[in-house]
Parts: structure tokens; C-alpha cells; sequence
């Protein structure tokens, strides 16, 4: 008897609602202290997300099919924007720190970061 064809790993859910993303952005907000002035999912060719300088994000509708890692990652990159407007030290130290990876001290320091 011959085994049948592997199939292709297949996720329960293709998408997590609308509503479950917009929380996971809410919540990441309020861990972080920042307060978006408008939140917009809709489809985007090149970016996963954007900040204004108004204080209003848009994430791409593709990051409903995503996995739960990657789409934290772009949420608390762009709730990061609201507070520091570049992509500078400061902007990945303070991003190491929210998504928890462990940060030199020197660069802690380095960055004006100090406890």
C-alpha cells in the first residue's frame, strides 16, 4: 500500500479578524504610553506599516495573514514613531527593549538611556 501525498502544513485560520488586530495595536499602546490619534488597515504595495506625523497609523491588510511575531515586531515599530520620529540608536534600542532582546549596557548609555 502506497502512504498518500504529504500535504502542505495549513494554518487553522487564514487571517485573524480585523478586530483582534486593532486590539493587539490598542494594547501595545497602552504598554508603551502612546496614544495613536487614528488607526487604518488597509492594503499597502510596498510597506507593512506607516506613522504620520499627525499621529495616524496605517498598517497593511496583509499583516492579517502573518504570523503573530512578525506582526507584533511592525505594530511596535510603528507605535515606536509616535515617540521618536527616525530610525536612529534610540529608535532601535528603545525597540530591542519593548520586543525584549537583551541590550548592551554600553549602548544603553550610549543611546542617553540610563537607569
Amino acid at each position: 500500500m502506497n502512504a498518500a501525498p504529504l500535504k502542505e502544513w495549513e494554518p487553522l485560520e487564514t487571517a485573524i479578524p480585523r478586530e483582534v488586530f486593532l486590539s493587539e495595536v490598542k494594547a501595545w499602546a497602552s504598554r508603551m504610553a502612546v496614544e495613536p490619534k487614528e488607526i487604518r488597515i488597509r492594503l499597502m504595495k510596498r510597506k507593512w506599516g506607516s506613522c504620520s506625523t499627525e499621529g495616524r497609523l496605517t498598517f497593511n491588510s496583509e499583516l492579517l495573514y502573518q504570523h503573530a511575531e512578525f506582526r507584533k515586531r511592525v505594530i511596535v515599530e510603528e507605535l515606536l514613531h509616535l515617540r521618536v520620529p527616525n530610525h536612529g540608536k534610540l529608535f532601535k534600542t528603545l525597540l530591542k527593549s519593548y520586543l525584549g532582546l537583551e541590550i548592551p549596557k554600553a549602548l544603553l548609555v550610549e543611546a542617553g538611556i540610563t537607569y
